[in-house]
């Protein structure tokens, strides 16, 4: 008996247009966060979400095209700023220094953007675990500058040391 291959994320989430829809919506909702975006306590967050806002056409379009290819979509997703892997956000993010906590509160605006557009359960469940796989390196400024190597608990690592 034939099987026919599941579809991809991508194909079940509705392709590029759909995934641009949720974006655009999570993009703006973002901005109005007041923990992560123009309420933010973090200097470099409400900086960018208040006086930088002329490069959000262009966010909108590098989040979409990173969702379409974590998702398995044909698109190919390239970092303005690339990362260690090709879909890494560390050195996007590095200067931003996102908190945990601060991340947490996109991730909130991601999950609210799905359910505004009622994307179900399995998929929303897909695109959140493949945005949460990427904290550790989102936060890796926060960290840094705090002097910490990579969050609570973790060994910095100095010149000599091994």
């Amino acid at each position: 008996m034939l099987r026919m291959a599941e579809k991809t994320l991508y194909e079940r989430l509705g392709g590029a247009f759909a995934i641009a829809a949720v974006v655009d919506r999570f993009s703006d909702e973002v901005i109005r966060n007041q923990v992560a975006g123009q309420g933010s306590k973090n200097p470099d967050l409400k900086e960018w979400h208040t006086k930088k806002l002329d490069r959000l056409a262009g966010l909108k379009f590098m989040r979409t095209l990173w969702v379409c290819a974590a998702a398995g979509g044909p698109m190919r997703y390239a970092g303005t700023k690339p990362g260690r892997e090709t879909m890494s956000l560390e050195k996007a993010h590095f200067d931003l220094h996102i908190s945990p906590e601060e991340f947490d509160a996109v991730a909130g605006e991601l999950v609210k953007a799905m359910d505004y557009y009622h994307v179900p359960e399995r998929e929303k469940g897909e695109v959140v675990a493949a945005f949460l796989a990427h904290k550790k390196e989102v936060n890796e400024g926060y960290f840094a500058k705090k002097g910490r190597a990579s969050g609570p608990g973790a060994q910095r690592v100095t010149a000599g040391s091994s």
